[in-house]
């Protein structure tokens, strides 16, 4: 199973390397939801953005100010 695990991580790291540009650094410090983000939006499976009312929510729930 270690061997598996390796041999993914090693192809994943590759991957990462070439399609976001990430530096090993990079992909280890990463975690695999962060990994998993960029993969889905490099493969066009991203949601949609935010509408004006859940923007409008965050705003008041995390002013800047």
């Amino acid at each position: 199973m270690s061997a598996d695990f390796a041999a993914l991580a090693g192809r994943l790291a590759g991957m990462a390397g070439i399609a976001p540009g990430w530096t090993p650094d990079i992909f280890w410090a990463a975690t695999p939801a962060e990994l998993a983000a960029v993969i889905a939006a490099l493969a066009g499976e991203t949601p949609p953005p935010p509408d004006a009312a859940t923007i409008a929510r965050l705003m008041e729930a995390f002013p800047d100010g």
